[in-house]
């Protein structure tokens, strides 16, 4: 099953997905970064999710962080950042 992801379209620096939750203030300061640096992106807001495709997420979330806390930045399938971490956001997408 394939989440759906809302994509926001910038600059291509690989594939980057933001797992967020809607009411996160961590989470909106992330998504304003990206759009700030205006990479190419999607985000999924993980509490909006129910059944299936909410577990999906957590499910993914969890191969990049154990703690399944948000915001969860994966990109390209192998690096997670974890939290607002704006300097290492910064620094993996320059």
């Amino acid at each position: 099953m394939e989440l759906n992801f809302e994509h926001v379209k910038g600059i291509n620096k690989g594939d980057i997905k933001l797992y967020a939750l809607s009411t996160c203030g961590w989470c909106g300061k992330t998504k304003e970064l990206l759009n700030d640096l205006g990479v190419e992106f999607n985000y999924i807001y993980v509490d909006l999710l129910e059944g299936d495709p909410r577990q999906q997420a957590i499910e993914e979330v969890k191969k990049f962080n154990k703690n399944c806390s948000f915001p969860t930045i994966v990109i390209n399938n192998e690096k997670a950042i974890v939290g607002f971490k704006e300097n290492e956001i910064k620094e993996a997408l320059s």
